[in-house]
This record gives C-alpha cells, structure tokens and sequence, in this order.
C-alpha cells in the first residue's frame, strides 16, 4: 500500500515554508511523477479553561484569509522543543495565562495529503493570568474570554473558522462535560 520514493527534488525553500516534488512509484507499478509534498513545522495549541470556567481565545489577522479569526492560543515548534513546553510556551506569551493542571488531547495530521507536519493539542484548566503577553514581532494579537453557552454560540454561528482547532475544542468539551444542554 505504501508508495516508494524513486526521487525527490526541492522546488521551493524559505524558513517556514518548503516544497519537494517527488517521483513515486505506487504499488500497482504505476509512477506517479511529480506529486508536491508541502513541508511544514509542526505546531502546538492549547484549550485554556480559566478559574471561573471561561476558554480563553486569541483574535488575529489571518493574512491568507483576509480577516482576523478567532482561535486557539498556539504557534510552532522551536527546533527540538517538547511539544507540551510548546504549547505552555504559547498559552503564556500569547495570552498571559498559566496553569500547572495540563493534559494532553491529541495529536492530528492537519492535511495528510500534501502536507508532513503534525499538530499537538493540550487542556490547560484552572488557568489564571499571571504574567504579560509577550508577542512575536509580527503577532498582533487581542486576547478575549468565553462562558460556556457563549462558547457554544460561536460553534453553531461557526465563528470559529480554524478547522484544525475545531476538534480540539470538541474533544475538550466533551472532557470538561460541556457538550451537555
């Protein structure tokens, strides 16, 4: 089932972005010439849960999509960096918030297809904001807070357009028993 790779070339290089054209040759003996793999780093993103049981979500410009979007706390992987110490890394540079109560959710594939990377998803919960935000130089990041029922309005008006995310939202839902009316 698995495809062997006769050859591969780089069509495109940049820091956070690489492209590679590879000659396959599938199972049947067919070769499938040239099928682009989209390197990608791989990335981390946290469920931040507060005290008083509000999820904590940052609102930044997407330049790809051409809004600003609402999402998880999160940000890629430093070389060699842990993916839980990513993730804490993130929820506390991006928004401020700490928690010593972390668990892991999942990890996903985020388009098997064309891309290799892998994203991780954690639940921070009795989070508290102790500490400054501390941005990247390019993020341009407003922190905001949602109760429950607020939470579940932003899914059904699917507000929340990070499809990756999405499921770890869910899964922390179900979690924390928040999926019950």
């Amino acid at each position: 089932m698995e495809w062997k790779i006769l050859d591969s070339r780089y069509v495109y290089q940049d820091r956070w972005f690489q492209a590679r054209a590879d000659k396959c040759l599938l199972p049947d003996g067919r070769v499938m010439e040239p099928y682009y793999v989209i390197e990608l780093p791989n990335w981390t993103n946290m469920v931040i849960i507060t005290k008083d049981e509000k999820i904590v979500l940052v609102r930044q410009y997407r330049h790809a999509k051409g809004t600003a979007t609402l999402e998880l706390p999160g940000g890629i992987l430093e070389l060699g960096e842990d993916p839980m110490a990513s993730a804490i890394r993130e929820m506390r540079e991006e928004t401020g918030y700490v928690s010593t109560e972390i668990e892991f959710l999942f990890q996903v594939s985020p388009n098997p297809a064309i891309n290799n990377n892998t994203a991780y998803f954690f639940l921070a919960t009795n989070a508290e904001k102790l500490a400054e935000t501390s941005f990247d130089p390019f993020e341009d990041i407003i922190v905001e807070t949602y109760g429950k029922a607020e939470l579940k309005k932003l899914l059904e008006e699917n507000a929340l357009q990070h499809g990756v995310q999405l499921g770890a939202i869910y899964r922390a839902m179900i979690r924390l028993g928040w999926m019950i009316q």
